[in-house]
């Protein structure tokens, strides 16, 4: 891929020098290099943007891509999208993923298009690499470094102050975002190149060979999904946040349907999670407000965790509670339950929208007694801060020791 520099030559670069000689070889060689680049720039972030929305893109497959964009025309979008389909994609289930991050990533294109000129492909690389790729000629990069800074704004902008417009651009981009669950041994076994050795397969293949002395057979346990168990406040001090972070379960839902378990909190614990498996999310968000009866309501955030521990889907899961702590009821209580929580769950997340304010201290009573027994204190009012929940429910950082009250 090789994006018009001076507008000069060709959609392809500019042309040769005049002199042909030495200085025109180099100066090719060059911008080949800095088109390989670019590719494996974009590329790159394409994939991780896959691995976001729950499809394996992992290094080897991106490896994979690469080659065979090798053999293709990298500028045509047919051939982009169908090497990266063939290469990324482990399962039918991941179709639908990819097609829209697809057309999100590249800006709403499609597989049957002509091939875009050079300005559309120096888009492609300003989205994934920031300001790096700019134009020379002074009349595209003003504008895709506009577009880029305010996505970018976008990203870090507080929900709660957004625009009707901009909070619908949030809630699309929210959509698209999934997580690579983090992983837990299973009791199940499944066939491996090493580990413990397994007699039964061993036996059997040995019988098939008629008595003959086949090689050792191995098996390793099966890795699943960790369960996340999502509890959103709805209470009316969270009601600039609720629909946002709602949205937010939504995605999570979407992208691991078994592995998650959705609860709103306010006067009573109600669960969400079959609601939330809708594929739109408006139909979704429509099908939420019709169950929660409690909205905007008070909060007694103590007595849902006790019901929640009573429901047993806590135990061994990890635990994400988004709420401002503003405790109505006994705050003795709250930090007795979250003190068992701790105890039954493998992680405790709290997500706090205030924390994303400058100068903002965990003062209220329902947070103080609950930080001592929190894993980690997050923002949750921007989608940058969403992005950092879902690296850590991807297990990506270190787990911080509990009986410490985070800054």
């Amino acid at each position: 891929m090789r994006p018009a520099a001076d507008g000069s030559g060709a959609a392809g670069g500019s042309g040769p020098p005049e002199d042909g000689g030495v200085g025109g070889a180099a100066g090719e060689r060059a911008a080949g290099e800095r088109a390989a680049g670019e590719l494996v720039t974009v590329m790159t972030g394409f994939a991780r943007t896959l691995r976001a929305a729950g499809v394996p893109a992992d290094h080897e497959r991106t490896q994979n891509l690469l080659r065979a964009l090798s053999h293709l025309d990298a500028a045509r979008p047919a051939d982009v999208y169908w090497a990266g389909r063939l290469t990324l994609c482990a399962s039918a289930d991941d179709l639908p993923r990819y097609d829209r991050v697809f057309r999100a990533y590249f800006g709403g294109l499609r597989a049957g298009r002509a091939r875009p000129d050079a300005v559309t492909l120096i888009r492609y690389a300003s989205l994934a690499g920031g300001s790096r790729d700019r134009g020379e000629d002074g009349g595209q990069a003003p504008a895709l470094a506009a577009g880029a800074s305010a996505t970018e704004v976008l990203r870090h902008r507080d929900v709660a102050a957004m625009g009707a417009a901009e909070l619908a651009e949030a809630h699309r981009l929210l959509a698209l975002l999934g997580t690579v669950r983090e992983r837990r041994g299973s009791r199940r076994f499944r066939p491996a190149r090493r580990g413990r050795p397994d007699a039964r397969r061993t036996i059997r293949e040995t019988l098939r060979r008629g008595g003959e002395t086949a090689g050792l057979r191995y098996r390793e346990h099966r890795t699943r999904p960790r369960r996340v168990v999502l509890v959103v406040d709805v209470s009316g001090s969270m009601t600039p946040y609720a629909d946002t972070l709602l949205r937010l379960a939504h995605a999570l839902v979407r992208s691991e349907p078994r592995a998650t378990e959705v609860f709103s909190a306010g006067t009573r614990l109600t669960r969400l999670t079959a609601e939330l498996r809708h594929r739109d999310p408006q139909t979704a968000m429509t099908a939420v407000s019709r169950v929660i009866p409690d909205w905007s309501g008070g909060t007694r955030l103590g007595e849902e965790v006790r019901r929640l521990l009573a429901l047993g889907d806590a135990r061994g899961a990890t635990v994400v509670i988004a709420s401002d702590g503003w405790e109505r009821g006994d705050v003795s209580l709250l930090g007795a339950e979250m003190a068992r929580l701790s105890r039954t769950a493998h992680r405790v997340i709290w997500v706090n929208p205030h924390k994303g304010h400058e100068g903002y201290r965990p003062l209220t009573g329902g947070m103080r007694a609950a930080l001592p027994y929190v894993d980690d204190f997050v923002a949750g009012h921007s989608l940058a801060a969403f992005e950092e929940l879902a690296g850590l429910l991807s297990g990506v950082r270190e787990r911080p020791p509990r009986g410490r009250r985070l800054p």
